[in-house]
């Protein structure tokens, strides 16, 4: 097949493309580089199945010929981590809505597959633990610019599903929960990659608050074998899908790994969000997902435990 990937130069849509690529089909990414790196899919270069376009997602002209052409789509384009959705919130939602919106439009035309990539962040500071795909959300002020990825995030689910409700468009939200793994970078807010970089550099761990919030991450290679396996999944179509990992840990916990692992004498700095972010800034203190839901349709299960998956961040850094 020929298939279409946004935001194909950014982390996770790079691994994707090598995966797709093995499949043997033959892909296509767009990416404006502004979070992706070119870095990220120079090797691919001399794959005669792979083909890249430097551009945005809200230029329609070259959106509309790129879906024509496939598939396919992977939707992965969007302004995404903590930094910049707090620096840049008129950025992160008109390309998280309106590119989102484009890729349905020109999508719908001719009735290709759409996978959109959503997130953890749409349940908000929600208690209902673990997040269930049908849970509530509990969303904070729009005085706090943090909470507006989740919201245009949520707009692209509700934007999506009345796609398929409506026009009978075959697409698939993933939500997904903190992916790590080689070539994600903590220049946007990531804080795995910033713990590796600063723990090799011997420079202090930046933990924000008590560091007692928890996490949940998941190895990039299990949340891509997830979602081929959504992409390809019939049944699975105008259903929304947590992927990602259910093995909780605290912040302090992983910086505490990271230390470890490296052999680094770092000392664990913390950080109040007030002076990380914004003032009146608000965080989920845990983000666990329920993920029976896919298992139950595509059989998913994180195969990469932590300890591995953090052994291949340092190596990725080292190299």
């Amino acid at each position: 097949m020929h298939i279409l990937i946004t935001g194909g130069a950014g982390f996770i849509g790079s691994h994707l493309c090598e995966r797709l690529l093995d499949r043997g089909d033959r892909v296509t990414i767009i990416d404006d580089l502004s979070t992706g790196r070119f870095d990220n899919i120079k090797h691919l270069e001399e794959n005669e199945r792979f083909s890249w376009v430097i551009d945005s997602v809200l230029n329609e002209q070259t959106m509309a010929k790129l879906i024509d052409q496939a598939d396919q789509v992977y939707h992965l384009a969007a302004a995404v981590g903590v930094r910049m959705i707090v620096d840049e919130p008129l950025r992160s939602l008109t390309v998280n809505i309106r590119g989102t919106e484009i890729v349905l439009e020109e999508a719908n035309k001719k009735k290709k597959s759409v996978l959109i990539a959503s997130t953890s962040e749409v349940y908000g500071k929600s208690n209902e633990i673990p997040f269930s795909e049908d849970h509530d959300r509990t969303m904070g002020s729009t005085h706090l610019s943090r909470w507006s990825y989740a919201d245009a995030k949520a707009v692209d689910e509700y934007l999506a599903l009345a796609y398929y409700r409506e026009k009978h468009l075959p697409v698939v939200i993933a939500r997904l929960f903190n992916t790590v793994g080689p070539r994600q970078t903590g220049e946007y807010g990531m804080v795995l990659p910033r713990f590796v970089k600063s723990a090799l550099l011997e420079h202090p761990l930046p933990v924000y608050d008590d560091g007692k919030q928890s996490r949940c991450f998941a190895n990039v290679s299990d949340v891509v074998d997830g979602l081929m396996k959504l992409m390809d999944c019939e049944k699975a179509h105008g259903q929304v899908f947590n992927l990602g990992n259910d093995a909780e840990v605290t912040i302090l916990e992983l910086a505490e790994r990271v230390k470890k692992l490296t052999g680094s004498t770092s000392e664990i700095q913390y950080i109040p969000y007030e002076v990380a972010y914004e003032k009146g800034f608000e965080d989920m203190r845990r983000r666990v997902p329920n993920l029976a839901k896919a298992r139950e349709f595509i059989g998913y299960e994180p195969t990469i435990d932590l300890d591995t998956t953090i052994r291949q961040v340092i190596d990725y850094f080292q190299s």
